[in-house]
């Protein structure tokens, strides 16, 4: 458990983080993880197989499809969706395990995901849009991979339109991904401001350098043309 600057416990944190596909979160969230000893990563559940070495408790909790419908029933899902005929959710135990232990907690989440967490712990959860810089950038990237066909790249294309609305309609907070460092900057000053916050010694440094990034002042005017 971590210590504010008086020495006494930080509250947990649900650090949400969604973007289109392409914006470089989950490079992003690593790299966090990597300088901040106290984050651990949300295990999702999923229906789906598993894939090359991916390991059960580790990459996701895998379930039979009749598995996952028992938790939705029982409620033990703090968020749930179906992508592409599977499903894959939160589980709450997840959730309340890194707020009991004071811990960060990283999402990484679709918009409708984050929207879910924020509105069951409401106090608890700083939601962050990561951005790339530009629709052009996004595209850029999404074709540098050379993985993907013309058809796919249009489909992702369309959907980050989509996505990037709702996110700068609801998420907390906007950081812009066209310097991991900047980002990662930007990242820690909102966690530190928001576990001071929450735990009642205000970092006023932090507080400025995460108001910067808040919703409505990260600068987006490329993606509202």
């Amino acid at each position: 458990m971590s210590s504010d600057r008086a020495g006494g416990p930080l509250p947990g944190l649900l650090l949400v983080l969604s973007a289109p596909s392409g914006a470089g979160k989950t490079t992003l969230a690593h790299r966090f993880r990597e300088t901040h000893p106290d984050a651990v990563f949300s295990v999702s559940a999923t229906t789906r197989a598993r894939r090359g070495a991916e390991k059960d408790g580790v990459d996701y909790h895998f379930l039979t499809p009749g598995r996952f419908e028992d938790l939705v029933q029982a409620g033990a899902f703090a968020e749930w969706a179906e992508v592409y005929g599977q499903r894959y959710g939160t589980l709450r135990s997840t959730v309340e395990e890194a707020l009991s232990a004071g811990r960060i907690a990283l999402f990484d989440v679709d918009v409708q995901g984050g929207e879910h967490i924020k509105g069951g712990w409401p106090e608890q959860a700083a939601t962050v849009f990561v951005l790339p810089p530009s629709p052009a950038e996004l595209e850029r990237r999404l074709r540098g991979r050379s993985t993907d066909a013309e058809d796919v790249i249009k489909e992702r294309l369309a959907a980050a339109r989509a996505e990037v609305a709702r996110g700068l309609a609801s998420f907390d907070y906007v950081v812009v991904n066209d310097d991991v460092s900047r980002a990662l900057s930007c990242l820690h000053a909102i966690v530190v401001h928001e576990r001071a916050r929450r735990g009642g010694a205000p970092d006023p440094d932090a507080a400025i350098r995460a108001e910067a990034c808040r919703r409505g002042v990260t600068p987006v005017a490329a993606w509202l043309d």
